[in-house]
């Protein structure tokens, strides 16, 4: 009998997540650092594993070394297993055609020999690029109950930001009977959230159609789901009402980060029944010094602390020298902010050196903006508020 799994996973983690700048120069946006000792690609991963789902493909693409070697084995997301898993899906060259993957629809397409190995009923298909908690075996349920071809997890977005989101027009009943990419002039404020469970075999035929037409962008908002809707298929909206953030600008980064630092926080990490894997450093406990100051902020294992700290998130192996500042800001594993620095309303990346009474950024009042430095530097003189610098700064 061939062995087989109900639903099969797919995780678009190839995006070079160019708006995020300096944060990405060197590695794919997934594997970018989040609240002290996640990195995004935790979330859609733990997600998985929590809701039953333990056959993932990874699809990258731009800077895949960090994140391959981060996602390893799939050890830590109890995805280590003999038959599934969680398998890495690099582009490759194939007979006829080029290796890169063209768009999210012919990610998939280049790896259907991958998902019909396990002979699936269901395919997931997730972006590795948004925090949020959600079960998808709730979804799946959802999609059995309403027969649906495709179901496509969306949430109520500000009407005014609707138009930077796949907008679903639905019925009554959920069914869709519209789908706009990135409507000028939306008639709905339900965002697609990048997450669809399809039928396998009517993705499979799908997905074949759209490699077959030249005029197709092989994206899934633009040809494959409009394509489904225009030939009748069944398709359904599944809401979603709990966090969920898309942290593909610095801002959104930023906001998301301190979203944790809330009193009642309105998205919870530490959550005993819904685990967030990730493959923490390993350190020993943080040391907050007789002198230091810290308040409101997320401090991980392995932080030397002896300055001034206030609503930040600082990862692992952070140093904040006596008399060092960091105010609203982000600092990922192994910065060090020298005596008497300031850190003011900034994202600064792994391994950055912020000298000896250097200052990096302007107070959130100035309206200047996020400053954002790059990793494995040394900053010295003064970055302003909204600078984005990804090599050595020596100052004036």
């Amino acid at each position: 009998m061939l062995r087989k799994k109900e639903c099969v996973a797919m995780l678009l983690a190839g995006g070079q997540g160019s708006r995020l700048y300096a944060l990405t120069n060197n590695i794919a946006k997934p594997a970018v650092a989040f609240g002290a000792k996640y990195r995004i690609i935790d979330f859609p991963l733990s997600n998985c594993i929590n809701s039953g789902i333990d056959t993932v493909g990874v699809l990258t693409q731009y800077e895949p070394l960090e994140l391959n070697e981060y996602i390893g084995n799939g050890q830590p997301w109890d995805l280590d297993r003999a038959f599934g898993g969680v398998h890495i899906l690099s582009p490759y060259q194939a007979k006829k055609k080029q290796s890169w993957f063209e768009g999210t629809a012919n990610a998939i397409y280049q790896n259907i020999s991958f998902m019909k190995k396990y002979n699936p009923d269901y395919v997931l298909i997730l972006s590795g690029d948004h925090i949020y908690k959600m079960n998808y075996a709730e979804m799946l349920r959802a999609h059995k109950a309403t027969g649906a071809d495709c179901t496509i997890a969306a949430i109520e977005v500000p009407m005014k930001e609707a138009s930077r989101f796949g907008i679903l027009n639905t019925r009554e009943d959920g069914s869709i009977y519209e789908f706009e990419e990135k409507p000028k002039q939306p008639k709905s404020n339900l965002a697609s959230m990048g997450i669809y469970i399809f039928n396998a075999e009517k993705l499979f035929k799908y997905l074949e159609a759209d490699d077959a037409d030249p005029n197709s962008e092989k994206d899934f908002g633009k040809n494959v789901l409009p394509a489904m809707l225009n030939a009748g298929e069944k398709m359904f909206s599944y809401r979603f009402k709990g966090y969920w953030k898309d942290v593909g600008t610095i801002s959104s980064l930023w906001e998301s980060n301190m979203d944790l630092l809330e009193d009642d926080p309105a998205f919870d990490v530490s959550d005993p029944d819904w685990k967030i894997h990730s493959r923490n450093p390993l350190a020993p406990p943080e040391h907050i010094g007789d002198e230091a100051v810290v308040s409101n902020s997320l401090i991980a294992l392995g932080c030397e602390v002896d300055g001034y700290v206030k609503n930040s998130v600082l990862a692992s192996n952070v140093v904040v020298e006596e008399g060092a500042t960091v105010i609203d800001s982000v600092l990922m594993a192994g910065t060090v902010v020298r005596k008497g620095a300031k850190v003011l309303y900034s994202i600064i990346d792994e391994n950055v050196t912020v000298e000896e009474g250097a200052e990096v950024g302007e107070s959130k009042e100035s309206g200047k903006g996020i400053a954002v430095l790059g990793r494995n530097i040394s900053v010295a003189g003064k970055i302003a508020g909204g600078e984005i610098i990804d090599k050595d700064h020596k100052g004036e």
